[in-house]
């Protein structure tokens, strides 16, 4: 059925939401629901979204929005639209490249400016249910519970975890959500979104307002996202049948061998899957000795 609004958790539909100068308003509205009042922003320039490694044999990065304050706090957004393994890790592996970029040549006194990795889930990785949070804020604690540093932090939105409906929405925030969670869903403007930055949304999002290029290019996105996330969601669904260990190892695999057959590029197999490109040749090997 076609829709009126575009699916924001695709990579066309989340990037032109919030990756567009046009639209950096909406992002700064968003990232401030989520921040201190001493880390809001009022100022917001894009960055190269693609981190290129130290070394050689090292591995690179590459971000689906990447930002920074005119006072140089750094901001990660990413979207996830399927569920991979170690995400957790992954995210942490990624905020390393906001850090190590603030390194200078010659004197420095390792003074660093914040860094935040804000990541929207279109699933839950918490495994244990009465552990699931809709929202999660990290930052480096001690012991007693006390902030030992307040310049790192993370900020992760199960999405599917948030359950208010229209009447039930409280603050900016919850409504933000609701948007996002339901943009798609949508053949009108509710009232409750009814204001100045929800109708700038909506008019972005509104796929009548495309060119045609970027229709293609929607399309093509909104194609990638269905055999995504189906892949994996077929695939973690059966690994939970196995064991645990074995089933870790195989859900990968299973993951792969599927965006494999589906002919997705090996780069985006890769940052889904959390495989190297070794491994994947090897299935790609071994999905032609089985033919």
């Amino acid at each position: 059925m076609a829709t009126k609004y575009f699916n924001p958790y695709t990579d066309f539909g989340f990037k032109k939401l919030f990756g567009e100068e046009g639209s950096k308003d909406l992002l700064m509205d968003f990232l401030n629901q989520l921040l201190p009042d001493y880390h809001q922003i009022a100022e917001l320039s894009f960055k190269n979204p693609e981190k290129i490694a130290s070394t050689p044999k090292e591995r690179k990065a590459i971000f689906d929005i990447y930002c920074q304050t005119k006072e140089g706090t750094r901001f990660i957004v990413e979207m996830q639209k399927a569920k991979v393994n170690f995400f957790k890790d992954r995210a942490l592996f990624y905020s390393t490249f906001p850090i190590k970029e603030q390194a200078k040549k010659g004197e420095w006194n390792f003074e660093l400016m914040p860094v935040y990795f804000i990541a929207i889930l279109n699933f839950h990785y918490d495994e244990e249910e009465e552990k699931r949070k809709f929202r999660r804020d990290v930052c480096l604690k001690d012991q007693d519970g006390d902030i030992f540093y307040d310049k790192f932090h993370f900020k992760f939105l199960q999405m599917p975890l948030f359950k208010k409906l229209e009447d039930e929405l409280e603050t900016h925030f919850d409504k933000w959500v609701y948007f996002l969670k339901n943009l798609e869903n949508f053949d009108h403007i509710p009232s409750i979104l009814n204001e100045p930055i929800f109708q700038k949304g909506f008019e972005i999002a509104e796929i009548s307002h495309l060119t045609p290029r970027q229709f293609d290019a929607y399309q093509k996105s909104l194609l990638e996202y269905s055999e995504v996330k189906n892949v994996s969601d077929t695939a973690f669904g059966d690994g939970e049948k196995i064991g645990i260990e074995k089933g870790k190892a195989e859900e990968k695999h299973a993951i792969a061998q599927g965006m494999l057959a589906e002919k997705l590029p090996l780069e985006l197999i890769v940052k889904l899957t959390g495989l190297t490109f070794a491994e994947i040749e090897r299935l790609t090997r071994e999905g032609f000795d089985d033919e």
